[in-house]
């Protein structure tokens, strides 16, 4: 599977205001150290499933009810930790055939 360019990654929480913005940032951190070309969103659950997403971030209590909508779904613990975030994204490009980033 080629990566997309630019690859729209979306980060999800429940109601999609206030956690999904601060893992919007950690992500778009973590993204731009990559050097990858992406268009970061953040959405609440329920609105997910209509974005299209090639990557989907959130927590794994809401990632769990988001399977199939993406490629890649990435499950975080700290919304803060872009260098943890980074790494997991690493981990689930590499799994998808993605290539090194």
């Amino acid at each position: 599977m080629k990566m997309p360019d630019p690859m729209k990654v979306l980060c999800v929480c429940g109601l999609g205001m206030g956690s999904s913005l601060i893992l919007h940032m950690t992500v778009e951190t973590a993204i731009n150290r990559m050097g990858m070309n992406a268009e970061i969103d953040h959405t609440d659950l329920s609105s997910a499933r209509s974005m299209g997403p090639d990557v989907v971030v959130g927590q794994g209590m809401h990632t769990d009810e988001l399977g199939g909508i993406a490629p890649v779904v990435v499950s975080v613990d700290d919304f803060l930790d872009d260098a943890a975030v980074e790494e997991k994204l690493r981990a689930a490009f590499a799994e998808v055939g993605w290539g090194a980033c």
